[in-house]
């Protein structure tokens, strides 16, 4: 039966636990994503792990409340003290990596066009290491992350479907992977035959971009390997992580609330363990300095 500060502390608990449930939530979705789009498996795990560590110690101050073990309460603010720092460090980490790039506007065309120039740091650094890299492509390839973009117009003339004209494909809002994975760049000036099939204007002077050489109309190659593709998962890692982070910043304020409650609520627990009237003075001095703290 629980009574006074242990009852709030209980209910804090059960607030925190519920609190875990949107942070544990966002790392189930990052991991959703990882698996058909961006293929980045290391972005769920540290929102996934501070949701199950959030969850755990949220499970042994209610188990601490419900039972009055102080030293289960103890040890409960102790872990929910680290588990508000780690995710301050994860939100600012968040935003510190995703600083900077943002996708170009190009004339003519409704899709945005992704450098890898534009990004910098530590995330650029891990999504363009080549081991790393390797991998990333491989699971675009077998996701098949570009078959999505196939889409037919019928032919005015003749009523049969064929693929859409050039006109109705650049008024597309393709996402990062799809503007710089599954087409080459716009700079090159490749005839458009459909969305993953283009080939070189012999009266367009090749431009000095690599990207330009690398892309392929081989379907298993198209511009896996391009520097516009790199950035374009960057791209995805980085909306991706802002609205996790933001999401994070409303449960970081509430944590706080939640964190402040429970020590107010675990005082007032000892208070009651003690028979204590709550706000009853205790003098500890036969002669009390003139400060009091």
């Amino acid at each position: 039966m629980l009574r006074g500060g242990s009852s709030v502390l209980g209910i804090v608990n059960f607030i925190t636990f519920l609190i875990s449930i949107p942070i544990l939530g966002g790392g189930i979705w990052l991991a959703s994503r990882a698996n058909s789009t961006d293929c980045i498996r290391f972005l769920q795990w540290p929102i996934i792990i501070v949701g199950l560590v959030l969850m755990v110690v949220s499970l042994m101050g209610f188990a601490g409340a419900c039972y009055r073990q102080t030293w289960l309460l103890r040890l409960y603010l102790f872990a929910m003290f680290f588990v508000v720092l780690a995710l301050l460090f994860f939100i600012v980490f968040a935003f510190a990596v995703t600083d900077r790039g943002d996708g170009q506007v190009v004339m003519n065309r409704r899709f945005l066009e992704y450098q890898l120039s534009d990004y910098s740091g530590w995330l650029r650094e891990r999504v363009a290491d080549p081991q790393y890299w390797a991998t990333i492509s491989a699971c675009l390839r077998d996701g098949h992350a570009c078959s999505g973009m196939r889409r037919f117009a019928r032919d005015p003339n003749t009523g049969m479907l064929v693929p859409e004209p050039p006109e109705m494909f650049y008024a597309r809002n393709l996402s990062p992977i799809q503007s710089g994975c599954c087409k080459p760049p716009s700079s090159c000036a490749f005839t458009y035959n459909n969305e993953t099939y283009w080939t070189p204007n012999p009266g367009v002077p090749m431009i000095s971009d690599p990207d330009c050489n690398r892309w392929s109309n081989d379907q298993q190659t198209l511009c896996f390997q391009c520097d516009s593709c790199k950035a374009g998962v960057l791209a995805g890692i980085k909306k991706s992580w802002r609205k996790v982070a933001i999401l994070n910043i409303v449960v970081l304020i509430i944590l706080v609330i939640v964190y402040v409650a429970g020590c107010a609520a675990f005082r007032n627990a000892k208070r009651i363990d003690n028979d204590e009237p709550i706000g009853m003075a205790r003098m500890t001095k036969s002669q009390p300095s003139r400060f009091q703290f």
